[in-house]
C-alpha cells in the first residue's frame, strides 16, 4: 500500500497518509511565545485543516484526536475553540490529558487521525 507523507522533516512528517487512513503529528501553535491558550488552540485547528485538505480529507472524518495542555484550569479555554471547531455529528474518540510540553511557550498540542 502508498505512503505519502506531507512536510516531511529530518527528524518526522508533520502527515502520513497510509490508504485510506491519515496520521498527524502533535500539531503546536506557530510562534507561541506569548499566546495564550485560546490563540494556541485557535492557530493549530487552523494548521490541521489545512493538513487535512492536503491529505484530501477534512474535519469531519476525524476518527481519533489526542490532546495534551500543560495546565487543566486551561481545558475549558481549549474546548471552547474545540467545540467551535470540531464537525458537530462527527466528534472523534478523543482524549486530553495535562503535560509539559517540549518548551515552556507550547501550551497546546494535538494530535489526530482522520479517515478519507
Amino acid at each position: 500500500m502508498k505512503i505519502e507523507r506531507i512536510d516531511v522533516g529530518p527528524r518526522m512528517s508533520k502527515c502520513v497518509v497510509h490508504g485510506d487512513t491519515v496520521y498527524l503529528a502533535g500539531i503546536v501553535a506557530n510562534y507561541p511565545k506569548g499566546k495564550n491558550v485560546t490563540q494556541q488552540t485557535q492557530d493549530i485547528v487552523r494548521q490541521i485543516d489545512g493538513f487535512l485538505a492536503q491529505a484530501g480529507t477534512d474535519k469531519s472524518k476525524l476518527l481519533t484526536a489526542t490532546i495534551w495542555i500543560t495546565d487543566m484550569a486551561t481545558f475549558g479555554e481549549m474546548n471552547a475553540v474545540w467545540d467551535g471547531w470540531v464537525s458537530q455529528g462527527n466528534t472523534p474518540a478523543r482524549a486530553t490529558v495535562e503535560a509539559r510540553l517540549a518548551t515552556p511557550d507550547y501550551k497546546v498540542e494535538i494530535m489526530v487521525v482522520a479517515g478519507k
